[in-house]
């Protein structure tokens, strides 16, 4: 999941040396922390959070197939 996150944020960023993402794990859940250039942040958000979304939807459905919840928190 980690790997997944890295690999599609930094297609979208101008700075991709500094993204950066962490893994918190809980019992069933996991929280992936990420954390970019303050440069990048507008492009990871997106218009009205759409690419967030997107993100947070890929990932919800990838966490679905392992039976784990997955949550995406965007770091500034």
């Amino acid at each position: 999941m980690k790997e997944l996150i890295t690999y599609m944020v930094k297609a979208l960023v101008d700075h991709p040396e500094k993204v950066e993402v962490f893994e918190v794990n809980g019992g069933q859940t996991s929280i992936y922390e990420l954390k970019v250039s303050k440069e990048d942040i507008g492009k990871v958000i997106g218009k009205q959070g759409q690419t967030a979304k997107a993100i947070r939807t890929i990932l919800s459905a990838v966490s679905s197939k392992v039976r784990r919840k997955s949550f995406l928190e965007i770091i500034e």
